[in-house]
């Protein structure tokens, strides 16, 4: 395997709620950085079909417009596998890239009306290696996605190396980011919707716990993205425009940005990187290595049934 490739962070907005819309702007998106001799390219949390940012501005007891609202995300979402998977899968292929991007899943295994927030990857074969479902959605978040289990803690085998994912604030779990680590990740996908100068910090210090690449990517997104049918979007301040600014970044196995936090601006950007400096961060701190103590220390996963 070639230790030196380029990567992609898609820093896009979706279009809200319209799933045949959003993946279609994902598949083109794909192509895009497959012309530009990217390996992998990684989109924001719970890119199909946006975030539900009204679970912080609606109120429980307004049931009604909860209801509406959850009805649309249901229908925007995506069953694995699916028509929308077939898509990303054929542009994943067409283009000769990996893929990892976020999603609303369906729980097609029972009732078909619960969600996941999940991340699913697949390889530049358009061969889906499988996914994660975030194991603890965020305050807020908790009304809208199921949890997760940890049957989806791992890393698959690319092209491009060793790609795992943790979503969002579960990148905060030490534990979480363990079984990362001993899976031998060497490229950490981190969607997110947070873009906080302390979620950046997080991310630069994970990259130098693990000894690492680590691609946050955050979705850029406006008060003028949100339809008008969608009465929530009149409930934030009079005269806001940035719902989301991004600051999605890449960051090397040293801690430092291989590319800065892009603010406010709808992009795919690049970076080169070389596999290769993952042995030359890990030789003075491998946590999962000469630094792991098993003597001391016991770690497990109960991998569960997803």
């Amino acid at each position: 395997m070639n230790t030196k490739i380029t990567v992609a962070v898609a820093q896009l907005s979706p279009v809200f709620l319209n799933k045949k819309k959003t993946v279609d702007k994902a598949c083109s998106a794909i192509l895009e950085a497959g012309e530009k001799g990217a390996e992998l390219i990684v989109f924001p949390e719970v890119f199909i079909s946006g975030y539900p940012d009204w679970v912080w501005l609606i109120p429980n007891s307004k049931g009604s417009d909860l209801n509406q609202l959850y009805i649309k995300l249901v229908e925007n979402a995506v069953s694995v596998p699916d028509e929308t998977c077939d898509k990303l899968c054929k542009a994943a292929k067409k283009a000769g890239i990996n893929v990892v991007i976020g999603m609303n899943e369906r729980n097609t295994e029972t009732s078909n009306a619960s969600l996941f927030n999940s991340l699913l990857f697949i390889d530049k074969k358009g061969a889906i290696l499988g996914k994660h479902r975030k194991m603890i959605p965020t305050g807020g978040e908790r009304l809208i996605w199921s949890q997760g289990d940890g049957s989806t803690l791992r890393s698959y085998n690319t092209t491009a190396g060793k790609i795992a994912g943790l979503i969002c604030w579960e990148n905060y779990m030490p534990l979480a980011r363990t079984a990362i680590y001993e899976s031998g990740t060497q490229i950490l996908a981190a969607p997110t919707w947070d873009k906080s100068p302390n979620w950046l910090l997080s991310m630069q210090h994970i990259a130098r716990e693990g000894g690492l690449f680590v691609i946050s990517a955050c979705m850029t997104f406006k008060i003028d993205d949100i339809p008008k049918e969608y009465g929530f979007k009149n409930l934030y301040p009079e005269g806001r425009e940035w719902i989301n600014i991004g600051n999605s970044c890449i960051i090397g196995p040293n801690g430092k940005y291989l590319v800065d936090p892009l603010e406010a601006e709808e992009s795919i950007f690049y970076a080169d990187i070389d596999l290769q400096q993952i042995l030359g961060a890990k030789r003075m701190f491998d946590v999962v290595g000469h630094y792991s103590r098993p003597d001391v220390f016991n770690f497990s996963i109960n991998k569960g049934n997803s």
